[in-house]
């Protein structure tokens, strides 16, 4: 173990009432046999009370109660430094909860109580100039005069001190108002307006996170903010109990630039990683003080060694076939964004426009909405990265325009040129504004409504309609690029190793669609295409009897995927998916207005596929059928990406295989007995019992090579050397010093396409010069050509070798 406690590898744990603090130190000693060098821990501040997750902060000033406290952080510190390990904390710079009742958040309280005169009224970002001056608080089941006429809202007492209470909701008064004034008069006096939940979208006067209107952007750019919200946080890093910290959602902050900057010189440097989606080839800004993302990159391209692209063109013609058309992602994503941004996110454009009035008051505001809607919905990344008062570059300038270009296609009527200049130039910061204080906000304004358009429309939208291969429809992915080649991969490591070395890599994630498993699984229907094709037309005959009249065949393609890719599954985790599958794609339901007869037929079609033994053999023997391939492509990402450039983090509980779905599937609580025993078991010299076995065996033997030759990974003279084989279907590289490879991971890949050409045959692998030893066989080599058939190809081996350099002293 690295003394200084040198971040190696990470092992993400999510928090929540059932699985506190105290839990998380128990799992301390379990953890570190596995190999990780830190635990990696969902966010510990004070949140809503029950919390699931830990990102509806309440207080920052505290570690949360229901999570043990001050008291239980402190012990898993020292349980974890005891066993050699480190912490790293998820971070929730981007905004609060609104809780229930609203006294929970003392800031938004004191702001609620006294307005723009509350010493917090800078924590919060609230459009002052919209709703009269008030905040607008959405949470009325009906209109305020309704409320009103049905006695549902009244004066009462919270906390020694008269408020305003709706049902469970209560508010406080302003200073100064008489209690027992009339109740309109009373409300009409405060510093907020109650209205109707419905009004949201298109009235809300304070930024929200995406679209969920009970999540509040707190202005972290303003240092005092930012000093308050991250102080018990830095004081963990300056005292030594935290190692490094994950910053949520970066493209949603005024700026990212100067956020990191600031945390930076606050943590002396520690490591950071930001969750940040990168579109294509896209790369982080240089200039931000960040070791670097998440992990998705690294997620789409170490999946992609699994897909067979030759699986594309029959996936197409099968769902083409099932849909009576061929689905077209690029029209799909641009539907659904132009939904999302007239009518999910009307009220941030509205917000936009109110600065288009102040800095360009000439401008017909008309048009100048539709000119923003363009932008939004031509936006081909997250955002761009300006800085009012920072120039902009010829290449923001250009994206800019192009936006325009593309989000205004289709349409009947060019929009007048002069507008789009003129709101170009105010997101740009570069127009001639009336008001440059408005101009300013513009191009903050602007960049941040950008993030929510992408992900509410791509993420949780049109990646719930576009079935050509759902696997491939993940955060971060790209449904259109099918299979990434050996050159490709070795291409993008080496440049994650020059540019970010120390960047997080992953596999799952709380945010993931499906769980690393699910996906290997799909993958392989790639490879497969003819056979599946066959499948899914048996499977669509047996369910006939299921089949309700309402059902589409989009939804139902996408669930016959889901089922053979997380199958055993039981009926209760498959309808919540199901539900939220549905609402998400908003084709035919939505969260906020749900069609009941559709959703009634969904279930019954769920259902029946669970429950009918002619259906669940089918499907039994799709997953029989298809074992030996999907077990070469858990088994091969899972080691790819513990070995490659970057720093490992292991998902809660997928170091057996994972079959979970969608959160809040995803964040079940864990069996850390079972892996224990099972890792006891493969320790004192068991072979595997199953899959679950042989990935844990893999990903122990990988974390622990990490950790017993660190140098080979981390710091500035970890290297990455991509190896030659001389077959399309093995990946291999090595890892290690400048001039010596120390450690070399080979994988299969496309092992069904492997199997229909006769194996491996006499394509071999060049392993550097030199003894080696396989640390998951305990096989002995020798350097130069070695014949993948018997390194990776027997029939009773592992589709995968890990390869340690033997020194000559041993």
């Amino acid at each position: 173990m690295t003394g200084d406690r040198t971040i190696v590898s990470t092992h993400r744990l999510q928090l929540e009432p059932d699985f506190t603090l105290d839990d998380a130190a128990a799992q301390v000693e379990h953890l570190a046999t596995l190999g990780v060098s830190h635990l990696y821990l969902s966010p510990v501040l004070q949140a809503s009370s029950g919390s699931k997750h830990g990102y509806d902060v309440i207080d920052h000033t505290q570690i949360a109660e229901g999570l043990g406290g001050d008291e239980a952080f402190a012990r898993l510190v020292s349980a974890a430094h005891a066993a050699g390990l480190g912490l790293v904390v998820d971070v929730v710079p981007n905004h609060m909860t609104t809780p229930t009742p609203l006294s929970l958040n003392r800031p938004l309280w004191s702001v609620l109580r006294e307005g723009r005169s509350s010493a917090y009224a800078s924590w919060f970002d609230i459009d002052w100039n919209a709703q009269g001056g008030r905040i607008l608080v959405p949470v009325l089941g009906a209109t305020l005069e309704e409320a009103l006429a049905a006695g549902e809202i009244e004066v009462g007492e919270h906390d020694g001190e008269p408020v305003v209470r709706y049902y469970d909701h209560v508010f406080p008064l302003a200073p100064g108002v008489d209690a027992g004034m009339p109740l309109r008069e009373l409300l009409d006096a405060q510093h907020y307006r109650l209205a109707s939940w419905t009004i949201a979208d298109d009235e809300l006067n304070y930024r929200r996170f995406f679209d969920v209107t009970s999540l509040i952007a707190v202005r972290v750019e303003d240092p005092a903010v930012f000093d308050a919200t991250h102080q018990v946080l830095v004081d963990g890093i300056r005292g030594g109990a935290i190692d490094g910290l994950r910053i949520d959602h970066p493209d949603g902050l005024a700026d990212p630039e100067g956020y990191l900057e600031r945390l930076a010189e606050q943590t002396g440097g520690a490591w950071v990683v930001v969750e940040k989606i990168l579109e294509g080839d896209e790369q982080l800004p240089r200039s931000w003080r960040t070791a670097g993302t998440t992990g998705y990159d690294a997620l789409l391209r170490v999946g992609g060694l699994f897909v067979d692209p030759d699986g594309a063109a029959p996936l197409d013609d099968l769902s083409t076939e099932l849909l009576g058309e061929r689905q077209d992602l690029e029209a799909i994503v641009t539907e659904s964004k132009r939904w999302v941004v007239t009518v999910m996110l009307a009220t941030e454009v509205s917000r936009l426009l109110r600065l288009v009035a102040r800095a360009r008051p000439d401008l017909a505001l008309d048009a100048a909405r539709e000119v923003i809607e363009a932008m939004l919905v031509g936006m081909d990344r997250y955002r761009v990265y300006l800085r009012p008062g920072v120039p902009a570059d010829a290449a923001d300038a250009a994206e800019l325009e192009a936006t325009v270009v593309r989000g205004s296609h289709g349409r009947a009527e060019e929009l007048p040129r002069p507008v789009v200049e003129a709101v170009i130039d105010l997101a740009l910061g570069q127009a001639s504004p009336v008001d440059q204080e408005a101009q300013d906000e513009f191009v903050v304004r602007f960049q941040q409504t950008c993030g929510p358009a992408m992900a509410k429309a791509i993420e949780d939208t049109a990646y719930y309609r576009y079935v050509r291969l759902v696997g491939l429809n993940e955060v971060g992915g790209d449904p259109t690029r099918v299979g990434v080649s050996a050159a490709t991969f070795h291409t993008f490591a080496q440049g994650l190793l020059e540019r970010s070395p120390a960047t997080m890599t992953t596999l799952s994630t709380h945010d993931t669609k499906r769980a690393e498993d699910v996906r290997a699984r799909l993958f392989v229907l790639s490879e497969r295409p003819e056979a599946w094709a066959t499948w899914v037309r048996t499977a669509r005959e047996l369910a006939g009897p299921v089949r309700a009249d309402e059902l589409d065949v989009l939804t139902e393609y996408f669930l016959w995927q889901t089922v053979v890719g997380a199958w055993p599954i039981s009926e209760e985790r498959l309808q919540g998916y199901a539900l939220k599958a549905i609402r998400e794609s908003k084709l035919f339901t939505r969260w906020t207005e749900p069609d009941e007869a559709y959703e009634a037929a969904v279930a019954r079609f769920v259902s029946g596929v669970v429950t009918s033994p002619e259906i669940v053999a089918h499907v039994e023997s799709w997953v029989e059928a298809t074992r030996p391939a999907t077990r070469a492509a858990v088994l091969g990402q899972k080691l790819v990406q513990l070995t490659m450039p970057g720093i490992p983090d292991v998902y809660q509980g997928t170091d057996l295989v994972d079959l979970s779905l969608v959160d809040p599937d995803n964040r079940r609580l864990v069996d850390y007995d079972e892996r224990s025993r099972r890792l006891a078991r493969l320790d004192a010299g068991a072979a595997p019992a199953d899959l679950h076995d042989e990935k844990l065996l893999v990903t122990a033997a990988a974390l622990r090579t990490r950790r017993e030759w660190s140098e080979c990974f981390v710091g500035p003279d970890a290297d990455y050397q991509p190896l030659d084989t001389t077959s399309p279907h093995a990946v291999a590289f090595g890892r290690g010093t400048p001039g010596e490879v120390s450690v070399v991971a080979v994988v299969t890949r496309l092992a069904g396409r492997l199997h229909d050409a006769g194996g491996f045959g006499d394509a071999t692998v060049m392993l550097p010069d030199g003894s080696w030893s396989d640390v998951l066989s305990q096989r002995a080599l020798e350097g130069g050509p070695v014949p993948l058939a018997s390194l990776v190809g027997a029939s009773d081996g592992l589709p995968v070798a890990l390869l340690v350099r033997v020194e000559d002293d041993q």
